[in-house]
């Protein structure tokens, strides 16, 4: 049988010669017959001895037209004879495991299939790690006495686990069977997640003593001490384990899943198809910020009665109830991935059709990386990293995602918290208000950069000057930091219960209002006085009487002697909770900091899809395993502990634990608004050089040395000459 031939089309090669599809009369004919029509493949069928068994066809690939335009009549030869292609090397491309490979799996073995299950993973991932952690990690800290920097050195193992683990991955794993390194990972992800909410089932159960358990003023207030101090921040360590082992899953999905929808998918659609995968990948947090501010709402002990609100400082809601479920959902996807071919039906023409955007190294060392053994042993490694290291527009490329990762991680981490402490919010209410923001402007920036690549048909050096644009933008709108809400007013904290100024700015939480009361101060539990300030605990506040409200189910506090009653002369009254804060300047600082993260995330996808171009095919899945080793180790690791060290430092109450300090109750708006605005600043900036370096480094390869510049007019180089809209139709897609 003679060999197919190309013909260039728009979307892709046509078999120009008909198949022929009579049967050999040896079964080593048949393996050579079937094995030249590798442009396409079908799945679920076989051929034993010679003979094709009837099956199911398979869908052709879903991202471009089918390679061959057949007739009505050759159509239905082909499906009746229940014909299967196989790839050139004889490689099995049938969706299943081992053996089973039944003929309805085959719907779901296009592109679509690969995209919507590694959307499911990607979108669990965020939702887990960069979502219900960041939630609940005000609870966790309350729960189990931990500091700022103690959570931050837990949001920071997982990309701790991730630089161990990238080398390894992204290196055997590139060369390797890519869905099945991604399915393994997201079992392991999964099985994170559950050793994450494993504390809750090995602790005892959680007492928060409210101020009328402990007695109002004059009540008694005994609380050994014994009941405040605690090792409860050992479990620190639980969590570190469960975070590690989210890194370790995660590592092949951002690495060997983008290169795996890369190279089955036309690469204008390429950009399309990633920024649909890390769109997911945003929602996940946003979902997770308001999942897990769902799950703050329902106490850590769940058919306990207590007495305290959600809007208690003291209140621990089931922080642990995302996590059970994100693990069983990840054990359940990883399944299907790992089903999936090595390489997709008709993605061969994909390979044939890319023109090369690689950076031009002078020595032309970059030539290496086209022979088809390179990278295959052990004994690469080193040249490989070698030709990564000389390719300067990858190097200022990788720097500039680190830049980039520090504010994220950093604010994706502690935003709901500053949140809280900017407008006076609860926990649960400081996570859904970040999910809103996040929604929009993270999820909206991400595909909306995608689809700006697609629709400019930018080339390289075009995608950087795009990354470039974006990172100015939010580097102008992140001087909104310069404003900032002012704190709550609070007796003894941030003045003197008679509204003067604190002596030196030292604390002093007894006055002669309640001197006689004998208030603790391991009890934390504030009230807001109807005179609008806030105090420690309705003891601090002098309060005599409890009633609750039938309205909202509140505590209300009577003859608080330090409340000054503004209506009628004598005590005033305390409500539980924090005071409403009604800062001016609300809207403002949303509406910039919206901004900030849609440009932030605007940036992320071309950034990648310059990183995928500007290095050689065979090096895609290392250069980004390497890109990701760069990014945690500069920007995610230290991220998250930076920003919860310098957020420590605003802090104007500690716990007190018997002489010990816990975690923070109470911060300086100014001063975090202050510490927030140098770190964006500083990263901003450095991103913003890092972009222009790798602009004016770039250096392209000749058109007409291009691999497959042959095709290029209508295929690879279509970037720059076709002017039309470029949105992949229902068809295409």
């Amino acid at each position: 049988m003679a060999m197919p031939q190309n013909s260039t089309r728009e979307n892709g090669f046509c078999f120009t010669q008909t198949l022929d599809f009579s049967h050999p009369s040896h079964p080593g004919d048949a393996s050579r017959t079937f094995g030249a029509a590798s442009g396409r493949d079908a799945c679920g069928t076989s051929l034993s001895n010679g003979t094709a068994s009837s099956s199911a066809p398979s869908p052709s690939d879903s991202c471009a037209e089918p390679l061959c335009s057949t007739t009505p009549g050759e159509e239905e030869t082909q499906f009746e004879e229940g014909i299967k292609y196989v790839s050139a090397e004889g490689e099995e491309l049938a969706c299943g495991w081992g053996r089973f490979t039944p003929a309805c799996l085959q719907l779901c073995n296009t592109s679509k299939g690969v995209l919507f299950f590694l959307c499911v993973a990607s979108f669990l991932q965020g939702m887990t790690v960069n979502g219900f952690i960041n939630t609940v990690i005000t609870s966790i800290e309350r729960r189990f006495d931990l500091r700022s920097y103690q959570s931050g050195l837990i949001a920071s193992s997982y990309d701790i686990a991730a630089c161990v683990c990238l080398t390894f991955v992204s290196y055997f794993g590139g060369n390797g069977h890519k869905p099945r390194w991604l399915g393994w990972g997201v079992l392991v992800m999964g099985l994170g997640s559950l050793l994450f909410a494993l504390p809750h089932f090995t602790t005892g159960q959680y007492e928060a003593h409210s101020a009328a358990e402990v007695g109002v003023c004059g009540g008694n207030q005994s609380l050994p001490c014994s009941q405040a101090a605690s090792s409860l921040s050992n479990y620190r360590f639980v969590f570190m384990l469960g975070q590690f082992l989210h890194g370790m899953g995660a590592t092949p999905l951002y690495t060997l899943g983008v290169t795996y929808l890369d190279e089955n998918v036309k690469t204008n659609y390429s950009p399309v198809y990633i920024a649909v995968f890390y769109t997911a990948a945003i929602l996940g947090p946003a979902a997770g910020y308001l999942v897990g501010g769902m799950f703050l709402n329902i106490y850590t002990e769940i058919g306990r009665e207590i007495d305290i609100t959600p809007e208690n400082t003291l209140w621990v809601g089931a922080w642990w109830i995302g996590f059970l479920g994100a693990g069983a959902a990840s054990l359940l996807i990883s399944i299907p991935i790992l089903g999936y071919p090595q390489r997709l039906p008709g993605s061969q023409r994909y390979i044939v059709m890319r023109v090369s955007e690689a950076h031009q190294i002078k020595d032309g060392s970059h030539k290496k990386a086209s022979d088809p053994d390179f990278g295959k042993t052990v004994k690469d490694l080193p040249r490989s990293v070698l030709l990564l290291l000389k390719n300067p527009t990858f190097i200022f490329l990788c720097l500039a995602g680190a830049t980039e990762a520090t504010l994220i991680a950093g604010m994706s981490t502690f935003g709901p918290k500053f949140l809280e402490s900017q407008f006076s919010l609860s926990a649960s209410e400081a996570a859904t208000f970040f999910g809103y923001l996040v929604v929009p402007a993270g999820g909206g920036g991400t595909f909306l950069g995608g689809f700006l690549v697609n629709k400019f048909k930018l080339r390289c050096s075009g995608i950087i000057k795009l990354c470039l644009l974006c990172t100015v933008s939010s580097l102008l709108a992140i001087f909104v930091f310069f404003i900032h809400c002012p704190n709550m007013p609070m007796a003894g904290v941030t003045q003197m219960y008679d509204g003067s100024a604190l002596p030196g700015g030292h604390l002093n939480l007894t006055a002669a209002c309640n001197a006689n009361c004998g208030c603790l101060q391991e009890t934390y539990s504030p009230v807001c006085g109807s005179d609008g300030i806030m105090y420690y605990s309705a003891c601090h506040a002098g309060c005599r009487e409890v009633f609750e409200n039938l309205r909202n189910g509140k505590k209300v506090y009577r003859e608080c002697s330090c409340v000054n009653n503004t209506l009628l002369p004598g005590p005033g009254d305390a409500e539980a909770g924090k005071c409403t804060s009604s800062c001016v300047k609300r809207p403002l600082l949303l509406c910039f900091m919206f901004v900030v993260i849609l440009f932030t995330f605007l940036s992320s996808i071309p950034a990648l899809t310059a990183t995928l171009r500007c290095v050689s095919d065979r090096q895609r899945s290392f250069a980004l395993g390497i890109q990701w080793i760069v990014v945690r180790t500069l920007g995610g690791i230290p991220g998250p502990i930076a920003f919860g060290s310098m957020i420590d430092k605003s802090c104007l109450l500690w716990q007190d634990q018997c002489g010990e300090q816990g975690s923070c109750y109470v911060y300086q708006n100014s001063a975090m608004s202050r510490y927030t605005l140098i770190a964006g600043l500083v990263y901003k900036v450095l991103g913003t050089t890092f972009f222009i370096v790798a602009c004016l480094l770039y250096k392209p390869p000749p058109l007409e040395s291009s691999p497959g510049s042959s095709d290029a007019s209508e295929n690879g180089n279509s970037d720059l000459q076709e002017h039309k809209p470029s949105l992949p139709t229902e068809e295409d897609i």
